[in-house]
């Protein structure tokens, strides 16, 4: 699936519940139009939005599951439970937090990573990970490729933004890792996609800034409302 999405652009189609575009049928026009718009593959959440995406759309997808346990902050196919559920799609790549925080069950990521790899030895894995670090630790584990999904978005980074510096981080990741580097977070226009490939990212997962209509929405209308107000 890798070398599907090299160089190339991945669409997250994700709605969760209570947003207006919520539910699997949204989600697989979405992934639809995407593929239409030059898309080389989707990024989608939960099984249901998966399945449905997979039937409409030729694709390879980066599946993940958000589920919340108490007692921990990683929600990003945190526990087996999920990733069972993912494997048995028969999905391309399966992405988990690979913070350094504690997962349910105060399951560490080594200990997890060493389960679902022998348990699934031939499921290729992808890192979200937020620091340089965390990036470089996974790739130790034996993850295939790590994201930047996480940066400015755990305890440690809150805040933080891919593109800020001229993408400062995805420049250390990718100068310090020998496998895939994939960009995503707060990438919001065509020309910060392509810095980050220039820059040396595998591929690049944009999401709100073309599936989430509400997002985009307020963005022209904040920029608006700070000239109404000078």
């Amino acid at each position: 699936m890798l070398i599907a999405i090299k160089k190339g652009l991945v669409v997250s189609c994700q709605a969760l519940e209570g947003e207006p575009l919520f539910g699997s049928d949204n989600m697989k026009r979405m992934a639809d139009a995407a593929k239409r718009g030059g898309a080389v593959g989707i990024r989608a959440n939960g099984v249901e939005d998966i399945r449905k995406i997979k039937e409409y759309v030729d694709l390879p997808i980066i599946a993940i599951i958000k589920q919340e346990y108490e007692g921990s902050n990683v929600y990003i196919t945190p526990t087996l439970k999920e990733v069972e559920a993912l494997v048995e799609l028969n999905v391309g790549l399966i992405a988990v937090d690979a913070t350094n925080r504690m997962r349910p069950g105060n399951v560490d990521l080594p200990t997890f990573m060493k389960e679902i790899k022998t348990k699934f030895p031939n499921q290729q894995w992808m890192a979200d990970c937020a620091t340089l670090e965390e990036c470089m630790f996974a790739e130790e584990l034996g993850f295939d490729c790590v994201g930047t999904t996480l940066h400015g978005y755990t305890e440690d980074t809150v805040g933080k933004k891919l593109h800020e510096n001229d993408f400062q981080f995805l420049k250390e990741v990718v100068e310090h890792l020998h496998i895939p580097v994939i960009a995503e977070g707060n990438v919001i226009t065509p020309d910060m996609a392509m810095k980050a490939l220039n820059y040396g990212a595998h591929s690049v997962v944009v999401g709100g800034a073309i599936t989430r209509p509400q997002q985009i929405t307020e963005r022209f209308v904040e920029e608006i409302q700070s000239i109404k107000n000078t």
